[in-house]
């Protein structure tokens, strides 16, 4: 009578596998010329896609379940004993049934086994090999992705907003949805959406999930701190510097991390006592906190008002009602609007510069890749009058060690041409915030842009005898400073006009005191050379 077997073929889905042999050719070997040649009859095939680094296949369990049931001995066959297990536990269950019995014969094209000590033995071996292969292969993967992080580049699926470079496996920014990507950000910065409008927001820009469908909440506060948009990338709770071009620069990230942080904070009144202005202001008087509450009028109506809460003691500070607060702020934006025309000029004059550094970068990349060039002809032409015996060893790996030092300080050198000055964004930043702030002083009944602006500008903000005092941040305090200048002589004021070296000298000041800020100085030295209306 011949004897039962069961035909067990699996391929495994992971990457180190995917070299293997396909079930198909498995079945196709086993099922057909090996088992004639074996005289074995098949009663049962099992097949799975899974890998056996780990316990808890589902076919590979059934098998053993009906081995167990079985009432006579059956026989497995499979291509070789590593499609049976790669941990210890599923080849300790194959050892364990043919000690019991319950295994008769174990067939293999590719490997020998006999019910044997020696046989057993050798089983083992086989299920240890095969798990040293897996751990061994595991550790290489991992220490492979190490060092692709350590170059910089960027493992798995790109965020939205980059696409994967097959060729130089890394990614690289979308042409139309990083774009789409810098603009939500900077929407989501200006304080008008929270994560339920920003999914919507996103959607109706052309950007959505795989599905077709919005992000959820959850997947676009992920996006929102993803420090992948800013060049980094983070692994294990560590950054690296990636060697991809960045979406956003660091002060639009930066913007939109606190936004998120003060939308963190949990609102324990209801959405009607939600205070545009809350927790802004101080008292000018005594140090404490500006409250915020309800009042009816006199004639009906309900209206908002701001006051000291006078928990130090005796304050004589009154009530300032939010549309007059909502005023002044809006007149302390027109300390530092500039016009359309103004701005527009800046932003042109900006792209100007952009464009001379390109090209100025274009010609001395041609010339450090004539230089490249000629350092590897020099190294070729070293490397053959070493090998036809003209020159010792000791010269040759001296010389060739001078040469690579200079080729690699050329390689550093044009891997920084082409990418765009850390300044451009910054400054652009900077120019349209004081062009918005023009905007929302002249009409805007948006409260939480004006709030937005002013968190954004402003710094000490107090409230005394119902008038706001606050000091601008750095730069945005140039801008008070040039206009009042302006305003004592206008002959001699303004970025236009005779007297750009007292206003480079502001920025420079600006510059020396807070580091930060040095391209406001950058900006307006470039700007002595050109003629630009004045701020007025």
């Amino acid at each position: 009578m011949k004897q039962k077997f069961f035909l067990y073929a699996r391929k495994s889905s992971e990457a180190e596998e995917k070299q293997a042999m396909s079930i198909e050719a498995q079945l196709t070997e086993l099922g057909g010329e090996f088992a004639r040649k074996e005289n074995i009859i098949i009663a049962k095939t099992f097949v799975e896609s899974k890998s056996a680094k780990t316990p808890g296949r589902t076919e590979f369990n059934k098998m053993i379940q009906e081995i167990y049931a079985s009432k006579e001995p059956i026989g497995i066959i499979a291509w070789h004993p590593d499609r049976l297990a790669r941990n210890s536990v599923d080849g300790g269950q194959i050892i364990y049934l043919i000690d019991i019995g319950k295994i008769c014969a174990l067939k293999f094209p590719t490997f020998w086994f006999e019910p044997t000590p020696q046989g057993l033995f050798m089983l083992q071996v086989a299920f240890g090999q095969s798990k040293y292969y897996s751990d061994n292969l595991s550790e290489n993967v991992k220490r492979g992705n190490r060092q692709k992080i350590r170059r910089g580049e960027y493992s798995g699926p790109a965020p939205v907003g980059y696409v994967n470079n097959l060729k130089t496996r890394n990614i690289e920014p979308d042409g139309v949805k990083s774009r789409i990507i810098k603009q939500f950000f900077e929407e989501y910065s200006n304080g008008e959406m929270n994560l339920h409008t920003a999914r919507h927001r996103l959607s109706f820009l052309g950007v959505v999930n795989g599905n077709g469908k919005p992000f959820t909440p959850y997947m676009i506060y992920r996006m929102l701190t993803n420090v992948t948009y800013i060049g980094l990338i983070k692994r294990n709770g560590e950054s690296y510097q990636g060697s991809f071009d960045p979406i956003l620069d660091r002060g639009l990230f930066e913007s939109v991390q606190r936004r998120l942080e003060q939308r963190a904070r949990p609102k324990k009144m209801k959405k009607l006592h939600d205070f545009t202005f809350r927790g802004m202001f101080v008292c000018g008087e005594c140090g404490c906190s500006i409250s915020s509450q309800f009042a009816k009028g006199r004639h009906g109506g309900i209206y908002r008002y701001y006051r000291c809460t006078k928990k130090r003691g005796k304050c004589s500070q009154s009530y300032l009602l939010e549309n007059r607060l909502a005023d002044q702020l809006k007149e302390h934006f027109k300390s530092i609007a500039i016009s359309d025309e103004w701005a527009q000029q800046m932003l042109s004059q900006i792209e100007r510069w952009v464009n001379e550094q390109r090209k100025d970068s274009s010609a001395c990349a041609q010339k450090l890749e004539a230089r490249t060039t000629d350092i590897e002809g020099r190294l070729d032409k070293l490397v053959t009058t070493y090998l036809d015996g003209h020159i010792e060893k000791d010269s040759y790996i001296k010389r060739k060690d001078e040469l690579m030092k200079i080729k690699v300080d050329l390689h550093d050198e044009r891997t920084n041409f082409g990418r765009k000055p850390s300044w451009v964004e910054p400054l652009r930043d900077w120019v349209k915030t004081i062009h918005h702030a023009g905007k929302l002083a002249s009409s805007s009944d948006n409260l939480e842009a004006v709030r937005s602006m002013a968190e954004k500008i402003g710094t000490k903000r107090l409230l005394l005898d119902k008038k706001i005092l606050f000091d601008f941040v750095p730069p945005y305090d140039i801008v008070p400073k040039d206009k009042a200048l302006q305003a004592k002589s206008p002959a001699l004021a303004g970025l236009g006009g005779q007297h750009q070296k007292g206003a480079c000298l502001g920025w420079r000041r600006e510059r020396d005191s807070n580091p930060r800020w040095f391209y406001p100085s950058l900006f307006s030295r470039q700007v002595q050379s050109t003629a630009l209306p004045s701020l007025q």
